[in-house]
């Protein structure tokens, strides 16, 4: 099958970049929008720092595609082990793909193939299997949405008898303490 580049671009976005359901960052699946995410970054960073992985793309630490760059470079056991602790989101997001019809569940699958599935992948897929449309798109102008600022609502507060009267007041120009002295002006 062959498939326009700019359509394999847009399906990679529409299933990874507009929602959160399917969201390509570890700590997204975990701790959602909350601090602790942002601390289990900070500790993540750490680790890469620490085994030597300086981070050249403005990405953040538990971007995936990031996350199984760095487990490529470590031993074999350690890149395992770190894997598997990582499998029920990993299993999560494939079971998501899968249940969209999407063809990307299979880089998952192949994951789940070097470590295993998880013990609760019964309940993971039955969670995917469950879950509604992701919203996320849907209702981003309602997250982001601002309380609407009405000027002078409460008019009682800045009634004429209180502002004084509205007509034109003069301005005075001074000069500045240490400047020279100019005369003074009114508008």
């Amino acid at each position: 099958e062959h498939t326009d580049l700019m359509e394999l671009q847009e399906r990679y976005v529409a299933s990874f970049d507009r929602g959160r359901a399917l969201s390509l960052h570890l700590f997204e699946h975990i701790h959602g929008q909350s601090r602790d995410r942002g601390q289990a970054m900070v500790n993540l960073l750490e680790v890469y720092h620490r085994h030597g992985f300086e981070l050249n793309a403005r990405e953040l630490p538990d971007y995936i595609p990031l996350f199984l760059e760095y487990l490529a470079q470590r031993p074999m056991g350690e890149a395992l082990d770190t894997l598997a602790d990582a499998m029920h989101v990993l299993s999560l997001l494939g079971a998501r793909l899968a249940e969209r019809g999407s063809d990307y569940h299979v880089a998952f699958d192949a994951l789940a193939a070097l470590v295993g599935e998880p013990a609760e992948i019964a309940d993971i897929r039955h969670q995917a299997a469950t879950e509604g449309p992701d919203e996320t798109v849907v209702n981003m102008d309602q997250i982001w949405e601002e309380e609407a600022v009405t000027f002078l609502a409460n008019q009682e507060s800045c009634s004429a008898s209180r502002m004084g009267s509205p007509e034109a007041q003069p301005v005075q120009w001074r000069p500045r303490p240490g400047s020279t002295p100019q005369p003074t002006r009114s508008l």
